[in-house]
């Protein structure tokens, strides 16, 4: 009788036991499917710091405009008329979704009529002022500030937009005394 008991068990031993963990095929999808998540994440991590290293650095325009604007001032021995600082304009850039900020302090210069004083105008006037240049700063992208002659075209812009409806005298010159975008 142990020997009947011992046959059986020795042919248990060569039955197929079941598998206890997942079958190899999804182990390898799986791992194909990771590898190649990783990879479209590696390269998206690779253009964004192309595209960083292809803008300009902010230090490198500041310099390049204030050197443009001491060659110009030089170039002009001009009058200057009386000047008028504004509180400084924080706006989002047009197409950006958010993410582009321009932060700019502008003076204005001017040029009374006889007798009448445009500088007082414009402070009875500061909310038009600030609105009329809030819409005219955030209708402009990026690629539209950044350079000079988008600088030179949004001085013009400006100042042709404020004379249309001052009375007292005209702005002749619009100065960026601060201009920084990101």
């Amino acid at each position: 009788m142990a020997e009947e008991k011992a046959a059986p068990a020795e042919a248990s031993p060569a039955a197929p036991a079941p598998s206890a963990g997942p079958k190899p095929i999804i182990l390898i999808a799986l791992l194909v499917v990771n590898m190649g998540v990783l990879s479209a994440v590696a390269f998206m991590l690779y253009k964004s710091r192309q595209k960083e290293a292809a803008e300009p650095k902010l230090e490198h325009v500041i310099k390049a405009e204030s050197e443009a604007v001491e060659h110009d001032a030089s170039a002009k021995k001009e009058f200057v008329g009386k000047v008028i600082p504004l509180e400084t304009f924080v706006v989002n850039l047009a197409n950006s979704k958010g993410r582009k900020v321009a932060k700019v302090n502008i003076e204005l210069e001017l040029k009374d009529k006889e007798g009448l004083s445009v500088g007082e105008e414009i402070d009875k006037r500061k909310a038009q002022v600030r609105d009329m240049i809030l819409i005219i700063l955030s209708s402009k992208t990026y690629e539209e500030v950044s350079g000079r002659q988008g600088k030179d075209d949004l001085r013009g812009e400006i100042k042709d937009n404020l004379n249309s409806f001052l009375n007292n005298g005209l702005i002749t010159n619009v100065f960026f005394t601060e201009f920084i975008y990101n």
